[in-house]
Parts: C-alpha cells; sequence; structure tokens
C-alpha cells in the first residue's frame, strides 16, 4: 500500500492504497464520492467523466499512482463550488431548465465533460457550435441527446 494525496472538490484528501487501482475505485469505494459512475471501466461510455485541473477525464482510466499532490480532481459533488456563489454550477442550471436526464445515470459524466467542452470554447473567445458538441463521446442510454444539446447551448451563454 501506498499513501497517495490530491486535492478532491476543493479539499485534501489522502488515502492509501495500491498503486494500481484506479481513480474511479478510490473516489467511490474509499472516498464514497457517488456522483461518478461506473459504466464501462474502459473509458468508453464516460459515465464516470470528472475533472482534473480544470479538465475533463475518465477516472476509470487513471491509476492513483498518476495523480499528483497538487492535482485538484473535481466531481459533480463539487462543480457548483466552482460557479462563485452559485448552488448550482450554470450547466447543472440549464440541465434543470431543459429537463435533461431520464434515468439520470450518465448525467453527471455528461455535466462534467460539457462544462470542461464550454470552458474550453469560451478559452477561444467563440460561441460553442454543434461541431463542437459533436465531439462529447458520452454515451446516454435514453437517448436524451437533443436535450443535451440544448441545454449545452443555454449554458455556454451564461458562463
Amino acid at each position: 500500500m501506498s499513501q497517495h494525496s490530491f486535492i478532491l472538490n476543493g479539499k485534501k484528501v489522502t488515502v492509501d492504497v495500491e498503486d494500481d487501482v484506479r481513480l474511479l475505485w478510490v473516489l467511490r469505494d474509499i472516498l464514497k464520492v457517488r456522483g461518478p459512475k461506473y459504466g464501462c471501466g474502459i473509458d468508453q461510455c464516460k459515465a464516470c467523466t470528472s475533472h482534473i485541473n480544470g479538465k475533463a477525464f475518465t477516472p476509470c482510466s487513471v491509476s492513483i499512482k498518476y495523480i499528483k499532490p497538487t492535482d485538484h480532481i473535481t466531481t459533480i459533488e463539487g462543480l457548483a463550488e466552482t460557479a462563485k456563489g452559485k448552488d448550482l454550477h450554470p450547466v447543472q442550471e440549464a440541465w434543470v431548465k431543459h429537463s435533461v436526464p431520464q434515468c439520470g445515470y450518465c448525467q453527471p459524466g455528461q455535466i462534467m465533460a460539457a462544462t470542461s467542452l464550454i470552458n474550453d470554447v469560451k478559452k477561444e473567445h467563440r460561441k460553442i457550435t454543434d461541431a463542437d458538441i459533436d465531439t462529447l463521446r458520452n454515451v446516454c442510454r435514453c437517448n436524451t441527446y437533443p436535450r443535451i444539446r440544448t441545454a449545452i447551448k443555454d449554458a455556454a451563454k451564461n458562463m
């Protein structure tokens, strides 16, 4: 076992686990953070999408040994705190406004991926396009893709 530390949703955490344990299991099983969902475990469905240092990534595909003590991991539970002074992040607000979720299982990953995409587009000083949204690879088995697309465009206006 090795000790690994990182910043999770704004707070320093330390865990004692084997180096090859995937971060998703550290989050869910050890730290009891349940927002990142287990879908495929091989970076295909992206249900576990979270942020590392503000960028989308899939913790099911990253071993804890690659996480540095200075890395900031943000899950859906900490996303609202990245939007100063709000109860919900603008992407979460758009999800509610447009009634995006059906079963809801993939929605944390969808929201985290959408937030990262919108932030990337904003850094380029341009508006989000359908082509940008087409780059998202998160799987939704309920097929709420039209509402996801609408919510992303709406959220981008408020970020």
